[in-house]
């Protein structure tokens, strides 16, 4: 059985230094939740990049991390929030091939194609708030006829 110890955070990011403690604790949480492998890369390299943007567009801010769960599947919750300039064209942003240079190039539309639940709240001078959740995949159940 796989609990959320450990998991819940609040990790500033102001530095690439922070960026290595996000990825850090994203992939030691969601192996402490019971993803695989796969799982969790895809979970740290869609943080990574939601990281730097939260540090080179939105002038540093921070992550929350958080154990949900629902129907009794276990999941990882991310929030990245910044005071930045917000983003001034959100849908051109989440547009496939869109970034805006700096990161691992695959923006906030390949962040989104990275996990399960995606959410994100900008506004021109007020900042950026993007949600994501990841949720543990479950082996099919058995057939009742197998």
């Amino acid at each position: 059985m796989h609990t959320g110890a450990g998991v819940e955070a609040r990790l500033p990011i102001r530095s690439d230094m922070d960026l290595v403690w996000v990825r850090q604790h994203v992939r030691q949480a969601a192996a402490g939740l019971g993803f695989g492998l796969v799982d969790q890369t895809k979970l740290v390299t869609a943080a990574s990049e939601l990281a730097r943007n939260t540090l080179v567009h939105g002038g540093g801010g921070l992550m929350e991390a958080s154990h949900v769960t629902t129907g009794g599947t276990d999941g990882l919750r991310l929030t990245f929030s910044d005071t930045g300039p917000g983003i001034p064209d959100l849908d051109r942003a989440l547009s496939d091939g869109y970034t805006s240079g700096g990161g691992l190039g695959m923006g906030l539309g390949g962040a989104r194609r990275l996990v399960h639940d995606f959410a994100v709240e900008s506004a021109p001078g007020s900042g950026t708030t993007v949600r994501v959740t990841s949720w543990v995949s479950r082996p099919p159940r058995p057939r009742e006829d197998a």
